[in-house]
């Protein structure tokens, strides 16, 4: 049993409220007081964040962008690819898992592409790097959704180059049979079209009918970069959305990350099939990439969620809060999203596969964040706004399917700050 002096159930903060749980699910909730035995969580108790868009690996770069454009972040992001093996990325992703459980979320979604060895030839186990994910996560106590990534070209009529041959399978069938073969205990195995400038139209299609024959999630990169949206015009006539639609690849199971450079047309096309849009507002801010229409995609239809994708924060509240501020900048209004939408986002496990988690009610996983109000930042907030105000630095416990995975702020298991400092600094030596 957990026992909170506030938890934020579906209709809002309630106090004094008790969870009894079993097997890792909330198989009753009521309001009492603190019975003996129950376990006491502190402050606000919020159902777990979900991080939907995380490529684990770019957490060594953090701070790497204060000159140059997003195309030379990327050469530099290549080198770092180009040293990874799976005892190497074992050791970042637990790290990197390790921050995310410590800011409260409780399930991710990688977005994985860097599969085989050094100029692509393959590990004994094809499955090598997806393996060394699944134990990282494990061991950080955090579910996996791994989002198995189609990447089969360099750009559009381009080959690809010397580190992106490790990110490819040679064809659509080859990277469906090396996903169709990875198993791991918890992991959700999803999909993933890397961009439509990596992956031809023609496969687009194909990976899109694997997910849906599968009924697993299905993600995309789209219109991130303006370079994009010109590039796929002038090859195909259409934009990425207009391209994707025409491939099967929208729908209600769907994920669009980013969509910051978006067409006219292109929010109707979201928001009407229910695919859903991801956003990543401070890689978005660290990129320099601009601010994608996150009012007009929800208007439209557009379940919106959140990731902190390149890790230049790793932070999902932070994340939900820098949606609503850059709408007030682009817009000069204010009143986009209020906390309980903001929170919505923060905890929407559904993009990832995950549709019983992100709430505290019978039935779905026990995952609680406790976050302390005692806080400088958060003393005299009133709780309907905590979400709204509320950072990774005031998460205090943290617990997944019934299990302690934080407590008084920090890793029950896992030094987070020496294994980040040890791992990255190999990378970069």
């Amino acid at each position: 049993m957990f026992w909170c002096e506030w938890a934020w159930l579906p209709e809002g903060p309630c106090r004094d409220v008790l969870f009894e749980v079993e097997s890792g699910r909330i198989t009753a909730v009521r309001q009492a007081e603190a019975p003996g035995g129950a376990r006491r969580l502190p402050g606000l108790v919020l159902p777990g964040l979900a991080n939907v868009h995380s490529h684990a690996f770019h957490r060594a770069l953090r701070g790497d962008t204060a000159r140059g454009t997003f195309w030379t972040w990327r050469e530099q992001m290549y080198r770092v690819a180009a040293k990874l093996d799976p005892d190497s990325y074992y050791l970042l992703a637990r790290g990197v898992y390790a921050e995310m459980v410590q800011a409260g979320i409780t399930g991710v979604g990688e977005f994985h592409y860097l599969h085989h060895a050094p100029g692509g030839s393959r590990y004994r186990d094809p499955n090598a790097m997806s393996h060394a994910l699944a134990q990282a996560a494990h061991d950080a106590g955090i579910r996996l959704t791994l989002l198995d990534t189609c990447y089969l070209a360099g750009g559009f009529d381009r080959e690809l180059d010397e580190v992106q041959q490790r990110f490819s399978d040679g064809d659509a069938a080859g990277w469906g049979e090396r996903a169709e073969s990875f198993t791991a205990q918890d992991v959700l195995l999803g999909a993933a079209v890397h961009s439509v400038r990596a992956v031809p139209a023609e496969a687009i299609g194909e990976v899109a009918g694997w997910a849906c024959d599968r009924k697993v999630p299905l993600h995309l990169h789209v219109s991130e970069q303006r370079a994009e949206n010109e590039a796929c015009l002038a090859a195909h006539g259409r934009t990425p959305v207009q391209l994707l639609a025409e491939r099967g690849a929208l729908g209600e199971d769907v994920t669009a990350v980013h969509a910051t450079h978006l067409a006219a047309g292109d929010v109707g096309l979201l928001g009407g099939s229910g695919t859903g849009v991801c956003l990543c507002p401070t890689t978005e801010a660290d990129l320099a990439d601009g601010i994608g229409p996150a009012g007009a995609l929800a208007v439209a239809g557009s379940a919106l969620s959140l990731g902190s994708d390149g890790h230049s924060v790793i932070d999902v509240l932070a994340e939900a809060q820098a949606v609503e501020s850059y709408q007030r900048l682009a817009t000069e209004t204010r009143g986009h999203h209020g906390p309980d939408e903001l929170l919505a986002m923060a905890t929407a496990h559904s993009a990832i596969g995950r549709p019983d988690a992100g709430r505290l009610e019978a039935g779905a996983r026990a995952d609680f964040v406790a976050i302390d109000l005692d806080t400088p930042r958060l003393a005299g907030v009133a709780l309907p706004v905590v979400p709204a105000v509320a950072r990774a630095e005031d998460v205090r416990e943290v617990i997944t399917d019934g299990r302690t995975v934080v407590t008084g702020g920090a890793h029950t298991t896992i030094d987070t700050a020496r294994e980040l400092r040890e791992s990255i600094t190999a990378l970069r030596a």
